[in-house]
């Protein structure tokens, strides 16, 4: 017989681990744990690749039989001789568990990235508006890639679970999507009409309106909600993909019945376009984290500081490429017109689901949570597509500004709304 087993015959051995934490029972200042495994283990080279400390406790019954291995409720006791541990191994295993804390609060402060971006996006449009040559390397041959991240990013934090709570309640999420595609491009209809014939401007401006009314939601709207309304975070990301995914048919068809008349549109390349954009990235993302959980756990962690460094330059680099559009004579008139047709979106949202929904319990955080749906649009892909297929580029200076003004009206709510949350 080996002296292993020998040793076991009269040794009780404890297995504890930390992500087990909750199976160590303490009773009377003895400490004592009963572990419950799936299948039994044949040896201590088993047990530690699993990841397991074994520490060797005395007590008078064996509890090996044979050659296997059972775990057991053991009483601790100092050991004697060689086997009771010394300074020196405590202090071998303490250093250990200072990295793991440091690494803890690197995860944290890389996940907690996204706290900041309200501020990196008024600095961003200040840096834009003062050194305009500090964005414009970001030029539009990177929205689309741009974009693809951030909605590869969506689908990595996503999963069937979120859409499986979000989908007991149809009615708001359809009451989202008619404020994404019909109440959104009816105000940019109005909007990209007035600016033609009130205030004269080009018809590519119009266009410009109209054409970021007709796109999806914006993933900037469910992080808003979250800050807002955390409860609510998973019911924005299943209206916010929904209306994502049915862009690919829906915004071809808006642009068509909405300026396919004044400028050409070519739907069958628009299609082709959202596919690549949007699509294809977020169901990489929803892939990854359905089947590859632990790769998508290892990056993770790093997509919210990139995710804020890529909305920078996305806030940034479209102010800064178009300066020369802004500040034009009707740059005012442009920025006017986008203010309120944001303004109006977010005022139509919130005060729509109150009305549809006065009953509801958490009727204040639904009509923030659709105000947000409303008013906010992934202006990116229009600015993406106008660039791609509109040859006037003053057609890109309304989804340009929008994303400026989106960004800074939607985190404004999310300050205020939270303020009043806290009182």
């Amino acid at each position: 017989m080996s002296p292993t087993s020998n040793l076991l015959q009269q040794q009780c051995f404890q297995i504890r681990r930390p992500s087990l934490s909750h199976s160590i029972l303490k009773r009377q200042g003895e400490r004592s744990s009963l572990l419950v495994f799936p299948r039994k283990f044949h040896s201590f080279s088993e047990l530690r690749s699993l990841g397991f400390s074994i520490q060797i406790d005395s007590v008078s019954s064996p509890v090996v039989r044979g050659s296997r291995l059972f775990p057991s409720r053991c009483a601790v006791e100092k050991f004697t001789d060689a086997f009771e541990p010394d300074q020196s191994q405590n202090a071998a295993t303490e250093p250990a568990q200072i990295p793991n804390n440091k690494d803890t609060s690197f995860l944290k402060i890389l996940k907690g990235a996204n706290s900041i971006l309200p501020q990196v996006v008024l600095a961003s449009t200040a840096l834009a508006l003062l050194y305009p040559p500090s964005f414009t390397w970001f030029t539009s041959r990177y929205y689309a890639p741009a974009l693809g991240f951030l909605m590869f990013a969506v689908g990595v934090n996503s999963s069937e679970k979120d859409f499986l709570e979000a989908f007991n309640r149809p009615a708001v999420i359809f009451s989202g999507y008619i404020g994404q595609f019909v109440v959104k491009p009816l105000l940019g209809f109005v909007f990209g009409t007035i600016s033609m014939t009130i205030f004269g401007l080009p018809t590519s401006l119009g266009a410009g309106i109209m054409l970021t009314s007709c796109v999806s939601g914006a993933q900037l709207s469910n992080y808003a909600t979250f800050l807002t309304d955390p409860p609510m975070a998973p019911l924005s990301i299943v209206m916010t993909s929904f209306s994502t995914a049915t862009a690919v048919f829906i915004t071809p068809i808006l642009s068509f019945l909405l300026i396919g008349k004044r400028l050409p549109v070519d739907v069958k390349g628009m299609v082709s376009s959202i596919l690549q954009i949007v699509v294809t990235p977020i169901a990489a993302g929803l892939f990854l984290n359905r089947f590859f959980p632990r790769i998508c756990n290892a990056f993770r962690p790093f997509l919210p500081p990139l995710s804020v460094f890529v909305t920078a330059l996305c806030v940034g680099a479209p102010l800064a490429i178009n300066i020369d559009s802004v500040m034009s004579p009707f740059g005012a008139s442009i920025l006017l017109l986008v203010i309120a047709f944001h303004l109006s979106a977010f005022v139509a949202g919130y005060y729509l689901t109150g009305l549809v929904f006065p009953n509801a319990p958490d009727v204040k955080g639904l009509q923030r949570t659709l105000s947000y749906e409303t008013g906010m649009q992934s202006s990116l892909l229009a600015l993406a597509l106008a660039n791609r297929f509109f040859q006037d580029p003053l057609v890109g200076v309304p989804p340009a500004i929008s994303v400026v003004i989106m960004s800074l009206m939607g985190f404004s709510l999310v300050m205020v709304w939270a303020k009043k949350k806290d009182k």
